[in-house]
């Protein structure tokens, strides 16, 4: 089976036969490394208990809209905005509707209208009902919408009949959501990515550092190796999870991970420099902590190197590609960073919604065209990021 570890995976189940499935479903995700979070309608309950899937997740099963609990922290919002994907199986005839006519009337309904994550149905029912004609309306809505569709698959039902209608196999739902996250974009490339802050010592307790939280640097990293590439990943100190098949190189400061990078450039055919390192550190590091005996100090600040203004001016450079988290100007300014430091591609975004947070926007910015974003997950927006990545080096080795 293909790994889906650091996957977070949302299964809406709703109140068909088929529902009794989504025990084996949650069993296959969980598996396959997915963190999974379930989300019950009402009807649901009638068929699956909550119980057996808060077992077999190891996550607490939501249930209500209207829990005081979890909405005193907003919790459908939460929740929208944790998934990277969002998984609704079985999905009857009765909620495709709803879906469809965007109504949000109960928990798992409002969260598909308010999370930034793709979704896939796996539609359930019987033969008559699939082939309604206002079904397959409701089934194109969706698709148009950006819904992946699975299945249904053809065979015998609970009502007797025979054809289109019966929910996927749960291993069959689960490649097929595997494969969602997978692609060959990036076969036989060698990618190296900086991410991250760094940290600039004052003293051996003090530094100078920002608020980055290496987030989007280890998506990217996380999604370049799904696409098939050889990733090395050079981060500065942060709390994130190195994901796996990922090699990384730990650093602290701006120089260590300029070291890092050039001693890391051979035969690399993308670089991606995510970090937000330091523009400036102390021109002395102070041997010993500095004592609070004066109302003021001075402190003299030297410019850092910049790492991927080198890399640009490798011979026989990778393409490469920087960020900008600007707070006013956004795009002027990006396109003034992709001149100024030969880039081959910048991407440009609000630093204020940026640092942080799960979901972020970005605008492409190469010399020829600016390609937006739409406000996502960053392991959604990685992937896209790194399709036009990918699409734009394609286009420049074409003869």
């Amino acid at each position: 089976m293909l790994s889906m570890a650091n996957k977070r995976i949302i299964l809406g189940i709703t109140g068909g036969i088929a529902a009794y499935k989504c025990a084996e479903l949650t069993r296959e995700f969980v598996k396959a490394g997915a963190d999974v979070k379930i989300v019950m309608t009402k009807s649901a309950e009638e068929f699956v208990t909550p119980l057996t899937l808060q077992a077999l997740s190891g996550n607490k099963v939501h249930q209500n809209l209207l829990d005081l609990e979890a909405e005193a922290a907003m919790g459908h919002i939460e929740l929208a905005r944790w998934a990277d994907l969002i998984i609704i199986a079985p999905a009857t005839a009765n909620f495709v509707a709803r879906a469809a006519q965007g109504r949000a009337e109960d928990l798992l309904t409002t969260i598909i209208l308010a999370t930034p994550s793709a979704i896939s149905v796996a539609p359930a029912m019987n033969r008559e009902m699939w082939e309604d004609k206002q079904t397959q309306t409701n089934i194109e809505i969706l698709k148009k919408r950006g819904f992946t569709i699975l299945g249904p698959s053809s065979g015998p039902q609970a009502c007797g009949d025979i054809g289109l209608g019966r929910m996927l196999e749960p291993e069959l739902i689960v490649n097929s959501i595997t494969r969602l996250f997978r692609t060959d974009i990036l076969t036989g490339r060698k990618v190296v990515i900086t991410g991250g802050p760094t940290r600039e010592a004052i003293d051996p307790v003090r530094y100078i550092s920002n608020h980055s939280s290496g987030k989007m640097a280890y998506a990217l990293a996380n999604e370049a190796v799904n696409s098939g590439a050889e990733v090395l990943l050079i981060s500065g100190p942060v709390a994130e999870t190195v994901p796996e098949r990922v090699n990384c190189l730990k650093v602290t400061s701006a120089e260590e991970m300029l070291n890092s990078v050039l001693s890391n450039m051979q035969d690399v055919d993308i670089f991606i420099g995510v970090a937000a390192i330091a523009d400036y550190r102390p021109a002395k590091t102070e041997q010993h902590k500095i004592k609070k005996t004066k109302n003021q100090i001075d402190l003299t600040l030297i410019k850092n190197p910049d790492i991927i203004s080198q890399v640009s001016s490798l011979p026989n450079r990778p393409f490469v590609v920087g960020f900008a988290a600007e707070t006013e100007n956004i795009i002027k300014n990006g396109v003034e960073k992709l001149n100024n430091k030969k880039l081959d591609m910048l991407f440009a975004n609000n630093a204020t919604e940026t640092f942080g947070s799960d979901v972020v926007s970005s605008t492409a910015i190469s010399e020829d065209e600016n390609i937006v974003i739409k406000p996502g997950k960053k392991s959604a927006v990685a992937r896209h990021m790194l399709k036009i990545i990918a699409n734009k080096l394609s286009t420049n080795q074409s003869p």
